[in-house]
């Protein structure tokens, strides 16, 4: 098993880079398949597994990266922690720039600050830090700790309601300003300042990278023996996942608080998962399905950052709205209808991704 290059973990993070890209394109927003929906709020849709098996993966990778380092604090190590941060940070910002000009125009007062990538880099960078810090038998302690505290936070402040008075609202206006923030709606129809990548919620998302961390150390310290990874796998992801269901009735599963037993369930659900991969890729060697996922697994935020850029720029030519009502919709249905344009969207994006593969060129940051 080569822990720089495991073929199972490169195809979860290529499923969920397409399954990412699948769901935020799913038409022209005004008629969206079902399953490619998000949980409006408490709960959760298959849609709202990709952003948290993505950084669950993101943690593993981190873990493999830093052993590089020896896990020592160095120039080296934080060099390259601190560069990763910020350059996928302001992407997230590039990203989110390119979107405003495209509909409004340059706008810096509705340029918002925060989202999936921003809170990516931020969760890698304290996740990172913490593991140059720490024991490493201590992983799931500090991860623990931290979704303890988030939810004694949260509940305390009476915080488990979309609110403009919650203290993650409260936070988040503070410090990057109202006009900086996404916008949502309330269940009375109301339109509010509400940041589902907020700043107080990143505490238990890195307790989610660090989680990714510990699978990382598993893997790495029985890298021999993959049946043993499996059967560990599967009894994590069994633990979390009915912790996070069982505790749900006290703080329900939330993905725009990212609730601590959103970070139990999500990260039970995507052990589990890379359990079933690596018994059948790497155990089973049932490798023949596996290249397309692969190629999007291999250069997983280029292609993510490409299908955004496209996608933003379909939707602003009308290119998007056009397909949909005079070719898709007549053929398949509304619904139906999004759903096809998703999976085409996701084969456009393909391509360069397949091309990329073929050449072994792989674009990191």
């Amino acid at each position: 098993m080569n822990n720089n290059r495991l073929l199972s973990l490169d195809v979860m993070r290529g499923i969920t880079i397409a399954g990412m890209i699948l769901v935020n394109n799913a038409g022209d927003g005004r008629y969206v398949y079902a399953p490619l929906e998000h949980a409006h709020w408490n709960g959760f849709t298959p849609t709202d597994m990709v952003f948290p098996f993505f950084m669950f993966m993101m943690g593993i990778s981190a873990y493999f990266s830093l052993q590089k380092y020896n896990f020592a604090w160095s120039n080296a190590s934080v060099g390259k922690i601190m560069k990763r941060t910020v350059l996928i940070f302001l992407i997230g910002m590039l990203i989110n720039l390119f979107g405003l000009v495209l509909n409004k125009g340059f706008d810096w007062e509705h340029w918002r600050i925060l989202g999936v990538l921003q809170r990516l880099a931020l969760a890698y960078g304290f996740g990172s830090v913490i593991a140059l810090s720490i024991n490493h038998k201590y992983l799931l302690h500090t991860a623990a700790a931290l979704l303890v505290v988030y939810a004694g936070i949260v509940v305390g402040t009476h915080s488990l309601e979309m609110s403009p008075d919650s203290i993650l609202a409260v936070i988040d206006r503070a410090v990057v300003g109202e006009s900086h923030m996404y916008r949502d709606v309330m269940d009375n129809g109301t339109n509010i300042a509400f940041e589902p990548e907020g700043i107080l919620s990143l505490m238990s998302s890195i307790a989610h990278v660090l989680i990714g961390m510990f699978v990382g150390r598993m893997v790495l310290l029985h890298k021999n023996n993959p049946a043993l990874i499996i059967n560990n796998l599967f009894i994590l992801g069994t633990i979390l996942l009915f912790s996070g269901l069982l505790l749900s009735y006290g703080v329900p599963v939330n993905k725009k608080i990212w609730s601590s037993t959103f970070v139990l369930v999500t990260c039970g659900f995507g052990s589990l998962l890379l359990a079933l991969l690596m018994y059948l890729i790497d155990i089973r060697q049932k490798k023949r399905w596996t290249t397309f996922f692969e190629a999007f697994g291999i250069n997983p935020l280029y292609l993510y950052v490409q299908s955004e850029i496209v996608g933003m720029s379909f939707s602003a030519c009308g290119l998007c709205s056009a397909t949909m009502e005079n070719i898709l919709t007549p053929c398949f249905g509304n619904y139906l209808a999004s759903l096809v344009w998703a999976l085409l969207f996701v084969l456009l994006n393909f391509l360069p991704g397949y091309i990329l593969y073929k050449k072994q060129i792989y674009i990191k940051i």
